[in-house]
């Protein structure tokens, strides 16, 4: 999406150290986890728009995640400082993110992602073909 100075970043970062329990028998980060990781910082940058998933149920839409790619680049390891990165690239029909886990201290790419989310109303149980009003304004992004 092309920069435009009038839209808000719509982007978060984050630190974490992969723990333990999150590796595999060779001692790298399980794979699985990385799931877990694009959900902290999703969750992380949806709560500075105040849209965090308490949010979006008041509103009255459940926003479930309906495709979710991922790119592992190389391996995560215990202890090692991971970035992650996240950005809200699509918003009008449905909520595009995309994700970038690199190594906080080299910035080597570990993994590229990216979820798509789409609003259902909460009541019906039915898919809306456009975002609902809520998510622009909570974005701070004018009709």
């Amino acid at each position: 999406m092309p920069s435009n100075p009038a839209l808000p970043e719509l982007s978060h970062s984050m630190e974490l150290s992969p723990a333990f329990h999150d590796l595999d028998p060779m001692q790298i980060v399980w794979h699985g986890h990385y799931l877990k990781y694009l959900e902290l910082v999703r969750c992380a940058l949806l709560q500075r728009y105040d849209y965090d998933y308490p949010q979006m149920a008041e509103s009255g839409y459940a926003w479930p995640i309906v495709d979710l790619r991922t790119k592992y680049v190389r391996p995560a390891r215990y202890g090692q400082r991971l970035r992650l990165q996240a950005q809200i690239i699509e918003w009008e029909y449905r909520l595009k993110i995309k994700y970038l886990i690199s190594d906080a201290d080299s910035g080597e790419v570990i993994t590229r992602a990216h979820t798509v989310q789409v609003a259902v109303d909460a009541r019906s149980g039915e898919m809306c073909y456009v975002s609902p009003p809520v998510l622009r304004e909570r974005l701070g992004i004018a009709p």
